[in-house]
C-alpha cells in the first residue's frame, strides 16, 4: 500500500508542476500580448516580434521555374551554403541525396534557426525550397542568393508565420 500512496503523491507533485509550467505559459502568453519582448528575453527561445506579433519565425515556401543546375550536387550544396551565410543563419549540418535517373536532388541544411529545404526536379525545371528561420536570422536574405545561383525565369514566394503567440 505503501507504494501505491508513493505513486499516487508522484503523481500529484508531476500535476502541480505541469500546472505551474502551465501557469508560466499563461503568464508569457499575456506579457506578449501586452507587446512585449519578456516571453524572448526571458526564455530565450528566439521567438521574433514584428509589427506587435510574437511568434516562433518566418516560414517561406519557394517555388523556382525555368531554374538551372537543379541536378548539380557541389553547386546545390554551395548554394545552400550561401544562402545560410545571406540570411546570417548559423549552418550546423548539411544531407543532400542525389536521385538516378533524373538526377534530382532532396536535402536539407540544418540551422541553429530552423532549415532550408531542397527537392529539386531537373527535367521540368522546378525546384521545392522551404526555407524557416528563427530568432534575428533574415531568411528574405536567401532568396537573392538562390535567384543567382539557380537563375530561375520565375520565383514564387509565399511567407508563413509559424508558432504565432495568442
Amino acid at each position: 500500500m505503501k507504494s501505491r500512496n508513493s505513486l499516487a503523491q508522484m503523481g500529484m507533485d508531476l500535476a502541480a508542476e505541469h500546472g505551474d509550467v502551465q501557469a508560466k505559459a499563461q503568464a508569457d502568453i499575456a506579457v506578449a500580448k501586452r507587446g512585449h519582448l519578456k516571453v524572448v528575453e526571458e526564455r530565450q527561445d528566439h521567438f521574433v516580434e514584428r509589427d506587435g506579433v510574437v511568434f516562433a519565425g518566418t516560414h517561406l515556401i519557394v517555388d523556382l521555374w525555368g531554374a538551372k543546375r537543379l541536378d548539380d550536387l557541389a553547386w546545390i550544396e554551395q548554394a545552400l551554403k550561401d544562402a545560410v551565410k545571406a540570411a546570417k543563419a548559423t549552418l550546423l549540418h548539411i544531407h543532400l541525396h542525389h536521385f538516378e535517373p533524373n538526377g534530382g536532388v532532396s536535402g536539407v541544411a540544418v540551422l541553429a534557426e530552423s532549415h532550408i529545404s531542397i527537392h529539386t526536379w531537373p527535367e521540368r525545371g522546378y525546384a521545392a525550397l522551404d526555407i524557416f528561420m528563427c530568432g534575428v536570422a533574415k531568411p528574405h536574405k536567401a532568396i537573392p542568393v538562390l535567384r543567382r545561383a539557380f537563375s530561375p525565369d520565375q520565383v514564387l514566394l509565399s511567407e508563413q508565420k509559424r508558432g504565432m503567440v495568442g
